[in-house]
């Protein structure tokens, strides 16, 4: 008759000036199988051909040099290399990208649509641009609706319906807010060297010195430093408590070795 064999092995004894092995984390991707998800693919890829098509036609009704310095320009350029690059990803059933540069994208391109919907189309507000807004007609009030409300949304959606939440941390909200405050020197520096007069000398009416001066801009950028922040701390939170959406409830396996009515091994 054999021995059952007990429920908890002990440890076996350390020996002597032999260091104890250091558990090893076997990753997902060893006892999971790659699937394939062309359906994300499609959709990610449909995206960045969003984004690109608001900046290509963005560039070809204005001057390049002046486009591609709107951070809504190089935020929706970003969206459509990272998409492109995730697209890739779910076809070939390779593992996502990071969740720090998915996530980073998620925040440069919710920066773009709120602040365009709450403070530069916001009649009331101080720093509106209704004015420029009512004019656009044409492919430039296409590339507008594609560049500030269709990418950020077709953006959250697939944050929330097609990627698995992952371990971010508190810490990657202050690399995140590093881009926005570096592109607020970018608008205060070309400014400088351009001289008064010149036709959209500052690119956003908060961070224009002739009208507020250097403490007004601050005090802007001082404010709106923080609530990207408080946004970037709320997207992590959100990914901690959001449900996976990848999840799939599969069944307990049945035990082949014993049967249900009996204990030990047959």
């Amino acid at each position: 008759m054999i021995a059952p064999i007990p429920k908890d092995m002990p440890d076996l004894p350390a020996i002597p000036g032999i260091p104890p092995p250091v558990p090893s984390v076997v990753p997902a991707t060893a006892v999971v199988a790659p699937v394939r998800r062309p359906v994300v693919a499609a959709y990610r890829l449909l995206v960045a051909l969003t984004a690109a098509a608001g900046v290509t036609i963005d560039l070809l009704l204005g001057s390049p040099v002046h486009v591609l310095s709107y951070f809504t320009i190089q935020a929706n350029l970003l969206v459509a290399v990272v998409f492109v690059a995730s697209a890739r990803r779910a076809w070939t059933a390779r593992r996502p990208l990071p969740a720090a540069m998915t996530g980073g994208t998620l925040l440069y391109i919710g920066i773009t649509g709120l602040v365009y919907h709450l403070i530069l189309a916001n009649e009331p507000g101080g720093f509106s641009m209704t004015g420029q807004v009512d004019t656009l007609t044409g492919w430039h009030a296409v590339a507008n609706q594609l560049l500030h409300t269709a990418t950020p949304i077709a953006v959250l959606a697939d944050w929330l319906l097609l990627t698995r939440p992952a371990p971010l941390a508190a810490r990657n909200a202050a690399t995140w807010v590093v881009y926005p405050l570096a592109y607020l020197g970018f608008c205060l520096a070309r400014g400088t060297m351009l001289t008064a007069g010149t036709p959209a000398r500052y690119l956003y009416p908060f961070v224009d010195v002739d009208r507020h001066g250097y403490g007004g801009v601050l005090g802007n950028a001082a404010i709106l430093g923080l609530a990207f922040y408080a946004l970037a701390l709320l997207t992590i939170t959100l990914d901690h408590l959001r449900p996976d959406p990848a999840r799939r409830r599969s069944a307990r396996p049945e035990n082949r070795i014993s049967s249900p009515a009996t204990s030990g091994l047959k």
